[in-house]
């Protein structure tokens, strides 16, 4: 018993939203296609949405990863000399005679 209620519940509700969506369709179509509604961006909105364009593509071209990689190297590099300069220090004192 509480199936078949159940179930006109559903069918009268999707009757309903067809109703309302067979209402809505032709103003959905008036709108504009692009999401441009002719109203003026605020100057802040317009400066943040800069900002977060440019951030984005700082993230894009991974730049933060280059730096940070060649950063890396150049540590490396310097560490990798003064062991050489120590290790040759190092074969001089021990060097025989």
């Amino acid at each position: 018993m509480f199936e078949i209620i159940f179930l006109i519940i559903l069918i009268l509700s999707l009757g309903g939203v067809a109703v309302i969506l067979s209402k809505k369709v032709p103003v959905l179509h008036t709108l504009p296609h692009h999401g441009n509604t002719g109203i003026k961006k605020h100057r802040l909105v317009l400066n943040a949405q800069n900002r977060v364009k440019g951030i984005s593509k700082y993230f894009e071209k991974q730049i933060f990863m280059h730096k940070f990689l060649s950063w890396v190297k150049v540590m490396t590099l310097k560490v990798e000399r003064r062991v050489d300069e120590l290790l040759h220090k190092i074969r001089q004192k021990n060097k025989p005679e």
